[in-house]
């Protein structure tokens, strides 16, 4: 095992017992996910029609909010490293950059993961039942992850661009206000005609149908290939960004 691969994952442990200790945060992280479903399907699901049921209809759309969340915890662990002065001490020990900000995003995975999981278990509870055969399974645990690293990743950089850990949880507004303008909650053509061009061609719309057609088994289109392509367009465009501003934020 290289010293890299050992760097990483020292440094996704540390990441995960910091979170660990905020109590608040993790709470927050599980409850978070029952508070949506119960209010998206109780609250405002009888107000919307979709043409099934809406706990079948929101669940993608409530994963995916939860992921902009705890975007915003990812944002300011790493703001929170940078401000501490911990960086440093990580640098004089030989700790590359890359290892610090992979373990940020790979207890970012780990969190998000959990709070899919407790998605799919309240939505199972509100009477949503997915028709997804194995494959369908794997390939929307697939484009979860992919999405789930490409928010991660993102936090990342805008908690390196962040002087304080505040300005880094604001920051993440706009991830968190993505799913609101697609079609993770409503269709689209419900939408004034102004603002569906933009839910068309934001990167969650086609992430909310690929999940959502691949768990109803439903038809999906090319709707999987441009999540794919979001994905990793944002991950690149982000990984890059974070590999600037560390380098910025701790030259000497």
């Amino acid at each position: 095992m290289s010293s890299v691969t050992v760097q990483w994952i020292t440094m996704g442990g540390r990441s995960l017992r910091l979170g660990r200790r905020n109590l608040e945060a993790l709470l927050m992280s599980v409850a978070l996910p029952v508070m949506l479903m119960v209010v998206f399907v109780y609250l405002f699901g009888g107000a919307i029609q979709t043409g099934t049921e809406y706990v079948t209809y929101v669940v993608p759309g409530v994963m995916l909010l939860c992921v902009s969340f705890g975007s915003a915890m990812t944002a300011v662990s790493v703001a929170n490293d940078m401000s501490e002065g911990i960086v440093d001490r990580f640098r004089s020990l030989d700790v590359g950059g890359a290892a610090v900000l992979a373990g940020h995003v790979t207890a970012s995975l780990a969190r998000n993961v959990l709070s899919s999981a407790l998605v799919f278990g309240v939505a199972f509870l509100l009477g949503f039942r997915p028709r997804a055969d194995a494959g369908q399974w794997l390939a929307a645990a697939g484009i979860l992850v992919l999405v789930i690293a490409a928010v991660s990743w993102l936090a990342a950089a805008l908690g390196l661009l962040a002087r304080t850990p505040e300005a880094a949880s604001g920051y993440t507004f706009f991830i968190t206000f993505l799913p609101y303008a697609s079609s993770a909650f409503v269709p689209i053509d419900t939408m004034p005609s102004w603002l569906r061009g933009f839910a068309s061609h934001q990167p969650v719309t086609p992430i909310t149908e690929s999940l959502r057609g691949l768990l109803l088994d439903q038809p999906v289109g090319d709707a999987p290939w441009r999540a794919i392509a979001w994905c990793a367009g944002i991950t690149a465009v982000a990984i890059v960004a974070a590999a600037l501003l560390f380098r910025a934020r701790t030259r000497t």
